[in-house]
């Protein structure tokens, strides 16, 4: 499992960016992904997750009605699509994916594979 994040930026508040997450080593379908960020000083926070065949999504407060995670299995991408950003979203966002679940979590505890992370900066 080799999970390649991509898209995060500079972008002003109110603006949107795609965050992308690629596996370049095992096909994506089968597996839960989520989406976690992390700024400094503070813990990883569950962002959004998706269960293996995209027909189940979750999302904590703070991404609910802004952000929506999505696949495409055939492109073996997961996606995070962010919109009206704020400031305090400016973070490094991290895609994750399991070993064997196919449901969706929300502790970082119950993924295995993680990327390196993409920034995400949003000024105000």
């Amino acid at each position: 499992v080799q999970l390649q994040a991509s898209g995060g930026g500079l972008v002003l508040a109110g603006g949107s960016l795609r965050l992308s997450c690629a596996d370049s080593g095992r096909t994506l379908s089968g597996y839960a992904m989520g989406w976690f960020r992390q700024s400094p000083g503070k813990e990883r926070e569950f962002v959004a997750a998706i269960n293996w065949s995209g027909s189940s999504t979750y999302y904590p407060d703070l991404a609910k009605g802004r952000f929506t995670i999505s696949r495409d299995n055939a492109k073996n991408t997961v996606y995070l699509q962010m919109n009206n950003l704020k400031p305090e979203d400016t973070a490094v966002y991290y895609c994750a994916t399991t070993s064997s679940g196919r449901m969706w979590y929300t502790r970082p505890s119950r993924y295995d594979y993680w990327g390196q992370g993409t920034l995400v900066t949003v000024s105000s």
